[in-house]
């Protein structure tokens, strides 16, 4: 009989990871059976999913809080479905909050865990490395430095290696990214990157837009691109374009073609941060959640960025602007001195250079996928 094999991603980023790794492992054992919470993209490397993730995708403490009779909805039907059919091997990729939980809860049912994408123990609630050690029976981790905080605490730990480092890649130049999507080669393109939930879109679009409106007001004509994240409709981003005089390009499919086609971008702080520095395009990162939520992180959080560039290379490449300083003046300011700065393109090659360096192995699915069949067996 072929394993059975159940995952849990509760957000985009880590859907996108899961959906290589499931790739990946049906490539390596094609009879393998995978079900769990995941979208589209898990659906067609051939899982079966049976709840959503976008059911889960929430951001900042008092956004959770809203969503959180939902949440514990879902929790208890996981719950269930492990105990009426245990899988050979639980998968939990990230989303901690709700991880750990289901970890300890699996602990109880007998139900081996590996824990992939490891919790930012490193930035703040290092306490939770002792509820990993205790819950989860191995970690398979993305970066180098991340699998010597494990092995110290003496917690099983491989690292996998990070999957954009293969993932991430284009065949196009700017040129031809731009004439795929029909993009003026003579006026410049913004990238708007507003987030993957819509707690984040809501806060940070409209800014967004407003900074490039007024680079084409006082400046010079612009393009805008904004990427379509799984799980967000089109419809719901248009809300918030009504009335805007911009040219704007809303594009589901084809992300690195979309980023290759930016002069610069601003993105939200997450793994989109990556993949951008990844492709030599210049960017900066913002981020902003209540006021409230941002209190409670400032006094938890131990390290100096939030951007994943910044922490893997430690230290900071990629500017950051946060909280009171997600003005749609200072968003202006930044996208000039990213959009006319005469050694840009030679700052944006630099810094990814440096990034892909810090980002360790390659091949980080099929790593994950060894090792899993590895627990397996």
């Amino acid at each position: 009989m072929s394993n059975h094999i159940y995952i849990v991603a509760g957000e985009a980023s880590g859907e996108a990871h899961a959906a290589r790794l499931v790739s990946a492992l049906k490539q390596q054992q094609p009879a393998i059976y995978i079900t769990g919470i995941g979208g589209e993209k898990m659906r067609a490397a051939g899982a079966d999913i049976n709840i959503d993730f976008a059911e889960l995708a929430v951001m900042g403490l008092v956004e959770v809080i809203k969503r959180y009779p939902r949440i514990k909805g879902i929790f208890n039907q996981v719950v269930a479905e492990l105990r009426r059919q245990p899988p050979d091997l639980l998968i939990l990729v990230d989303y901690p909050g709700f991880n750990l939980k289901l970890a300890k809860q699996a602990k109880k049912l007998g139900i081996k865990v590996l824990y992939y994408i490891s919790p930012k123990i490193w930035a703040w609630r290092a306490g939770r490395i002792e509820q990993i050690k205790r819950d989860v029976d191995h970690m398979a981790v993305l970066f180098p430095f991340e699998q010597e905080i494990y092995q110290t605490a003496g917690v099983a730990v491989t690292c996998v290696g990070h999957p954009l480092v293969d993932a991430v890649h284009t065949e196009l130049s700017q040129n031809a990214a731009r004439e795929k999507f029909a993009l003026d080669n003579d006026i410049r393109v913004i990238g708007l990157f507003p987030g993957s939930r819509r707690s984040e879109i809501s806060v940070l679009l409209p800014v967004m837009l407003e900074a490039a409106e007024r680079i084409q007001q006082r400046h010079f004509p612009v393009s805008v691109v904004i990427p379509q994240a799984p799980g967000i409709d089109e419809t719901y981003l248009h809300q918030y374009l009504a009335g805007s005089r911009l040219h704007i390009s809303i594009i589901k499919d084809d992300f690195y073609d979309v980023i290759k086609a930016c002069d610069a971008i601003v993105a939200a702080s997450g793994t989109v941060t990556l993949e951008i520095a990844l492709l030599g395009v210049p960017h900066f990162i913002i981020y902003k959640v209540s006021p409230w939520s941002y209190r409670i992180l400032k006094r938890l959080v131990k390290i100096p960025y939030v951007g994943l560039c910044n922490i893997v290379t430690k230290q900071p490449v990629i500017k950051e602007l946060l909280q009171d300083d997600v003005t749609s003046v200072r968003l202006e300011q930044q996208l000039m001195d990213l959009l006319t700065h005469p050694q840009r393109l030679k700052n944006a090659e630099q810094i990814r250079q440096q990034v892909r360096e810090a980002l360790g192995p390659s091949g980080g699915a099929d790593n994950a996928a060894k090792l899993v069949l590895s627990l397996l067996s």
